[in-house]
């Protein structure tokens, strides 16, 4: 039976970020069954659905606190399942050390932001883990696209395998860089918590 406050609860955003769990879970199997294109396009409408709640939270003021731990929640279950799963895929470019370090970020950051909001410090996505997040995607649209190349019977170029290399090695950067800045960010604010 619904109350009152459901509406308030599992407004848009928080709707949109249940979905792309649904969606991500969707794009697993479809990357477990080697169906790359059908996972690339599952893969390209959970990533926007990321960017449509935030922009309706913000837009229409519906942040709320399912919303926060919702969010980061469905932006973890989507990049690190995709990793892990490319980084498991025979004639990947991307290694598994890659999902790894990507995976063990994740759990990091999350780890920090719960120690640090249990103490009512604000932890909230920079713009460094923006980037990382984008970057991210973008190795992640490439590698779909270079496995649904090869499933097909197609030949990728050395160009475009060059490029994905780059874009790999762009995300473990951005991972690395955006996870140093958080640590970074939780040692000061228990340092002056003490």
């Amino acid at each position: 039976m619904a109350t009152a406050t459901d509406g308030i609860v599992w407004n848009v955003p928080n709707r949109l970020s249940a979905a792309r769990i649904g969606f991500s879970l969707l794009c697993f199997v479809a990357i477990c069954l080697e169906w790359y294109l059908v996972g690339l396009l599952l893969f390209l409408l959970s990533a926007a659905t990321d960017y449509v709640d935030g922009w309706w939270a913000r837009k229409y003021n519906q942040i709320t606190q399912l919303g926060r731990i919702l969010d980061p929640f469905a932006d973890k279950v989507l990049i690190c399942g995709t990793f892990i799963l490319l980084g498991a895929a025979q004639d990947s470019l991307i290694p598994a050390w890659v999902a790894v370090l990507v995976t063990a970020r994740e759990l990091l950051v999350t780890a920090l932001r719960s120690l640090l909001e249990g103490r009512s410090k604000d932890f909230s996505a920079k713009w460094a883990g923006k980037v990382k997040m984008a970057v991210q995607c973008l190795a992640v649209v490439l590698s779909l696209w270079r496995m649904h190349r090869l499933e097909s019977g197609l030949d990728t170029t050395p160009v475009f395998d060059n490029l994905l290399v780059l874009v790999v090695i762009a995300a473990v950067v951005s991972t690395v860089y955006s996870g140093w800045g958080y640590v970074k960010l939780a040692i000061g604010m228990l340092r002056e918590a003490s």
